[in-house]
């Protein structure tokens, strides 16, 4: 029998009528307006950089928040929170003055699943480094991404942090690194957490994203992949592919242009909090799909519910 990664690589990609866009810009367009999946900012780690109303504050709380936005989050939230509160009421101001000795005291004792301290002080000092040389986070990712393809464009933002940061003097004060490929990845991967940061970064401000970097733009953006939005998006008929690649995170962004053509990553968040928050949960539910705003754009749903009316 073929592996999963096997059958991943030989999915064709999806061909969506303009029926099925018609009915998924619909849905998504309710599930967007709804209240309930609104409030649920405060269950996201854009509640971090949201608290800062300076675009220099909200690019370096965010790219910290989004770093360590793994794992369960009542679990990476207060390791947030608690560097945050230590970096004071301007983030930007702080990393940009941190040296070192001030990264140690920070980050003293700091441990969060695959990070040590001395991979958040390559991230915080790094920052500091290159908010002092290019002005913002925002120069420093257009002038990396200007002649490079987007999965090259992030790779080379997360390398230029990592080469900012005096790394030899942060491990002879901090110890080795540990995870610093997880938390600034470099690479082919899917870069969830890099295009998270991304979306929040450049896409208008609009009660979620922050709009902090116009001169970024939304047409390039890729969707950032995790379980929750790969599982919905495979249900509506955005990929057919099971693996949370870079591959199947450009197949699913490629449809969705197909609805939001200069904003492809415009449903992200809606998508995402549709499967946390178990409205579109992983066990078969035929009442959660008869609720649902993508029941009609959802051919899981649609069989569901066709089961659920068929006579026995």
């Amino acid at each position: 029998m073929p592996s999963s990664r096997a059958r991943a690589r030989r999915a064709r990609p999806v061909r969506l009528t303009p029926e099925r866009v018609a009915r998924l810009s619909e849905g998504l367009a309710r599930l967007e307006a709804d209240p309930s999946i609104q409030r649920r900012t405060q269950d996201d780690p854009i509640e971090f950089p949201r608290r800062y109303s300076a675009p220099a504050d909200q690019e370096v709380a965010g790219l910290l928040a989004a770093s360590l936005a793994y794992g369960r989050v009542e679990l990476f939230k207060p390791k947030v929170e608690g560097l945050l509160r230590g970096l004071g009421p301007s983030p930007s101001r702080a990393v940009a003055e941190l040296d070192v000795r001030g990264a140690s005291r920070l980050l003293e004792g700091f441990v969060y699943r695959f990070n040590v301290a001395a991979d958040l002080g390559v991230l915080l000092l790094g920052m500091g480094a290159l908010v002092r040389e290019r002005g913002s986070l925002e120069q420093l990712f257009l002038d990396v991404s200007a002649a490079r393809p987007w999965r090259e464009s992030l790779s080379a933002f997360a390398q230029a942090i990592r080469d900012a940061a005096p790394r030899k003097e942060i491990e002879r004060s901090l110890g080795k690194t540990r995870g610093l490929a997880h938390l600034l990845p470099v690479g082919d991967g899917a870069a969830k957490r890099l295009s998270l940061y991304l979306r929040w970064m450049a896409r208008p401000g609009d009660g979620v994203d922050l709009g902090a970097w116009p001169r970024v733009g939304t047409s390039r953006l890729v969707i950032p992949l995790d379980t929750h939005v790969a599982r919905v998006a495979k249900n509506v008929g955005l990929t057919a592919r099971r693996d949370l690649s870079w591959r199947t995170a450009v197949e699913i962004t490629t449809a969705l242009r197909l609805v939001a053509p200069e904003d492809p990553v415009r449903f992200d968040f809606v998508l995402c909090h549709l499967g946390m928050s178990q409205r579109c949960p992983r066990v078969a539910d035929v009442e959660a799909c008869r609720a649902c705003p993508l029941a009609t754009a959802c051919a899981t749903g649609r069989r569901r519910l066709q089961r659920r009316r068929a006579p026995t």
